[in-house]
Order: C-alpha cells, then structure tokens, then sequence
C-alpha cells in the first residue's frame, strides 16, 4: 500500500521487553491543546467491572520542540501536560502486560495481545478525530504475525505497520494479536472473515473449525437480515485452562481450554467444543446486539467511570438465549443436544437462592459491584442476568409462539430497526412488542425482568412439547453447598436455606471425614474426599451424621441433618414429548 503522511494523533507500539512483559508507547499530537489531558480508560467495554488499566502505565514522558514539558497527574488515570498549544507534542510511556485474559494486555516470547483500553492514552478533545496506530515487530520475533479489525494503510507481509481507525472508539474497540498462530479464512454471505489461533496442539482440526464457524456466521447474518461490518476477525487463545471472550465491532478476542478445540480424526463433538461453538455463536451475535443495538447509558461510553444501566438482562441474556438457540439451526447440534444447554442454564437459576433476593433488572445493574466481585455469599443475594436473561427471553419467544402473533426473532429485528442499530431503551422492547403483538407486555417485563418470583417455564414449555420434571439433586446441592473436591471437601459456598447452612458449615471449610452411627456398637468415622461418599458410609435413612471439619486449622464437629432442606434449590429435567411442536419452536 502506498505510503501517506501520519495522521494528527499516531500511536507507535514496540513490543519492547519481551521477558519484562513490558509494551513501549509513542503518542505524537500534532495540534495539542494548551495544558493538554489526556487518560486511559478505566473499563473496557463489553466488560463490566472498574479494571484500573492505569495501574500498569508507567514512565510517562512528554517533549514539545525538543524541551521536556511537565506533567501533572490529576486522578488515578488522568494527567494534564503543560504544553503549548498548535505545537507538536510527543509522549512516550511503558505499559505491563500480564494478563492472558481477552480483557486486557499480555506480551511474552511467544505471544502478544492488547486491548487499546490497556495501551492507548485518549487525548481529550480530539476524541473524534483519525487515529494511526504503528505497531513495530521485535528483532526477536522475526517470524510473527499480526491480526486486527483496524484499517491497514501500510503493513507488511505479516500485518505490522501503520493502521487507522477513525475515531478513539473504533481504535480500542479492535484487539491485537500477534505471534506465531494458526490462521484461516471463510466467506459468510459475501463477508470476508478470519480466524486466528495461537496455542493449538498438533491435533488442531482448523478446517473443522472454520467450517462450523462459518454456518454460525451464515446462520446469524440471515436472522438480522445484513451484516453490519465489511470485514470480521475472530482471535483465539487456546490455553490449558481458560474460557471466555469479548465482542467487538468487527471481531472477537476469545480464549479456550486446548482440549476444547476440534481435533483431526475425531467425528463427535466434545461437550467442550460444543460450548466453544456457543462462545462463537454468543460474541458473533453481539456484533448487531449490544455493540451497535445497545443501552442508552452507554451511547456514547464513558471511559472514566462506571456505566451503569438495567439492560444487561437483554443484552447479554437474550445473546446466550440465541447463542445456543442457533447452533441447533444452524445444525451444529440436535434437539436432544439444545434441551441438554438449557436444562442447564435452567437448573444454573433454580440452584441460586439469590434469584429470590435480586432481580434481573437489579442484577444488570449492580454488575460492577456484584457479578464481576463474586464473593462466598454472591450465589444467596444475587442472579446472574446471563442465565435469568437467557430465560426471560425463551418465556417471551414461548409466549409470543404460543399466542401466534409474532415471534422474538421478529421483535429482534423490530427494535433494530426502530432503534437503527444504536441506542435502546426498555420502552423500545415494550413499544416493539406491543406493535407486533397487539397487546401490551408491561405486567409480564414487570414480574420477569423486575421482581423475583419464579419464571413461567414448566407451563410453557409444555405448550411446546416439553415436560419438565424433578430430578434427584447431586450431593452437594442436596446439602446446599458449592464444594471443590480433591484430597477433601473444600466448601466454596454455603447456599441459603441448605442443610449445610443450618448445621454451621461456612466457606472456606475443609470437611475431612465424618462420623456416622451404628446399629450395634460405637459410631464409625471415615475419611471422605468427595460427597458421594456419604452413601457409601451413611446407611440409607441415616437421619443425622456428624461432619469432621477444619476451620482456620481447628477441627470442628458440625451436626449434619440428613433430611429435607426447609428451602431447597429445584433440579429440573427436561423431556420431549412432542418432536413436532419442539422442531416448531426451534426453527426460524
């Protein structure tokens, strides 16, 4: 591509220590003002928690026409430089990178990733304007590779070189990878998109993986109608233990277990890749909703603080509602496979008691305080408007099917198209529903969305071929706890209600053994390291046993009932007894 001048604020990025993990940055305003601010970010959108990015930036240094100029900090993420303004100004500063996860920035031997939300000052005032970002290969990574959704203006070969993005949003909305990773190309309806993948075994079936992605990207693309982006770049880190992503505009950073990804010679799905193929479904699909479609409160971001809003229920609910709902479109699972998703996510809810406590509504908003800082008691006062969300929008697609007016994929398109692809308020959803329904759906987003009583689902899924029906709870949900096992029992939370509760159990307990009583003789005790030991060393219709617990290095023993909870949590499972009126609600 030919070579053109740099625009008035260019970025230059070296990746400049790679075993101190350390990014150098170069920003260059050519029209400063005078006693120029600048910040960085202190959330990345998409991601709901205050992630302090500023806590990694260090030597800061600025000069305009070769002198230094002083800068003054004025808030944990903001500094004021004294400069002159209409005179070119120059800062240069570090950045650590540490985190593998899809929310910030990482850089090692092996592989770089960033966020601009981690990297990139914002100059204020000059928000608006064309942004150039130069990214520099390292002397010690001559065989890297890059991959972005900026523009490319002059790139070599391998992809570094000079990008532009037309404004500070579009600049940190799109992720960096770089490394030696796998990389692959597919058409969806007209769309060029690629897929990236560092970390992947031998095994790696890449063909495979582009191949399911691509009837994703189909399958969504017709549901709204039209993609809204030129171009789409999926970025994966494949680790020994991870799972997660974040939507962008015109591309996704994902991360996965390696085990997880598709393998060659191996037919069958794992429950593993399925769920990967839910993660794809659920960032592609918020390329129309929530990056485009989204909250008033966030139109436009604030990146100095928190944003709050009572809409993450839709947003990310409805998301994983269809996340799952088009993977059985697009016939990347059966029926059988989908009702197996969603007796999970349903059985997710009735195991919280905090979904009695808060409402989805609640939940949406209290996201930077409460689902980002889980803690031992998160499970009793809060409910996840992810899984709640996904439910309230399968009640509304099951009402609005049984009733034979309209459907939610038709209110879906409705609200894109009132809203025009930008900001969405409550009343868009209720106004939409209305029109294509012919009745108000105010009573039903009241209860659903902002009180706390159970959801509808049993009945409703009945009217579409599904029985619902109680199953045995596992061990630890019979006693209501959250337990990790291993060489014990490591309690992680402590339901509400539960028996576990009711005899002392508390978070953070190790429960060693247990005492059990006989029908002749002494009571019997026995080491156990996971909860199904206790039928094995509890005779059935055991009313009691005593728990051998340890508590900051005390042993403790707690009296545990063997009996029914006062408030226990419901397992439900989920059955087809009518295929016709299922393969009705399933499909488009």
């Amino acid at each position: 591509m030919p070579h053109t001048a740099p625009p008035a604020l260019h970025y230059r990025v070296q990746l400049h220590d790679l075993h101190a993990h350390l990014y150098r940055i170069t920003l260059s305003i050519a029209q400063p003002s005078a006693q120029q601010r600048v910040s960085l970010p202190v959330w990345i959108p998409g991601s709901y928690l205050v992630r302090e990015f500023a806590k990694n930036l260090q030597n800061l240094q600025a000069q305009q026409g070769g002198h230094a100029v002083t800068i003054q900090q004025l808030s944990k993420h903001q500094w004021q430089l004294n400069c002159q303004a209409g005179q070119p100004l120059e800062l240069s500063y570090e950045v650590s990178a540490y985190d593998t996860s899809v929310r910030t920035a990482w850089l090692d031997q092996r592989r770089g990733f960033f966020n601009g939300t981690s990297l990139l000052l914002r100059v204020h005032g000059q928000e608006t304007q064309t942004h150039g970002l130069h990214i520099s290969p390292s002397s010690e990574t001559p065989t890297w590779q890059l991959a972005t959704g900026l523009t490319p203006v002059d790139t070599d070969a391998q992809g570094f070189g000079l990008y532009t993005a037309a404004h500070y949003d579009e600049l940190v909305d799109c992720p960096v990878e770089m490394g030696n990773f796998w990389s692959g190309c597919f058409t969806a309806r007209g769309v060029p998109h690629r897929f990236v993948v560092a970390g992947a075994a031998a095994s790696f079936d890449g063909e495979r993986l582009l191949r399911d992605t691509q009837k994703i990207c189909e399958q969504e693309i017709d549901f709204w109608g039209q993609a809204p982006h030129a171009n789409y770049v999926f970025m994966l880190n494949a680790t020994h233990d991870g799972y997660g992503g974040l939507e962008h505009c015109n591309s996704t950073a994902l991360i996965c277990s390696r085990a997880d990804l598709p393998r060659t010679g191996v037919d069958k799905a794992s429950d593993g890749y399925i769920q990967l193929l839910g993660l794809i479904s659920h960032e592609y699909f918020h390329t129309w909703n929530v990056k485009r479609l989204r909250p008033v409160e966030l139109v436009p971001y604030n990146y100095d603080q928190e944003n709050y809003t009572e809409l993450l229920w839709f947003f990310e609910g409805f998301t994983s509602y269809y996340d799952d709902l088009l993977l059985r479109r697009a016939g990347l699972i059966d029926n059988a496979a989908y009702l197996k998703l969603i007796t999970k996510t349903l059985n997710q809810v009735q195991q919280t008691p905090g979904r009695k406590v808060q409402s989805v509504a609640q939940s949406s908003f209290d996201a930077w305080v409460k689902y980002y800082r889980q803690d031992e008691n998160t499970a009793n006062a809060t409910v996840s408007y992810y899984t709640k969300g996904a439910l309230v929008a399968m009640c509304l697609d099951l009402q609005l099917r049984r009733e034979g007016q309209t459907t939610l994929d038709a209110v879906m398109r409705g609200l894109w198209q009132r809203c025009q692809g930008a900001a969405m308020t409550e009343a868009d959803v209720l106004a939409v529903l209305h029109d294509l329904s012919g009745r108000s759906w105010q009573a039903e987003l009241q209860a659903w969305v902002h009180g706390t009583d159970d959801l509808p689902l049993p009945d409703l899924l009945k009217s579409h071929g599904v029985q619902t029906d109680a199953d045995k709870p596992a061990p630890a949900q019979a006693l209501g706890l959250r337990v990790q096992e291993n060489h014990s029992v490591l309690i992680k939370q402590v339901l509400r209600g539960g028996l576990a509760e009711q005899a002392g159990f508390m978070a953070g307990d190790e429960w060693y053994g247990m005492e059990v009583p006989t029908q002749d003789g002494p009571s019997a005790a026995w080491r156990i390291t996971k909860l199904e030991e206790l039928d094995l060393y509890a005779a059935r219709g055991t009313p009691h046993i005593t728990a051998l617990v340890s508590r900051d290095r005390q042993l403790l023993r707690l009296p545990l009932s063997l009996g029914a909870a006062d408030t226990p949590t419901s397992n439900y499972q989920l059955t087809i007894t009518d295929a016709t009126a299922v393969n009705r609600w399933l499909s488009p």
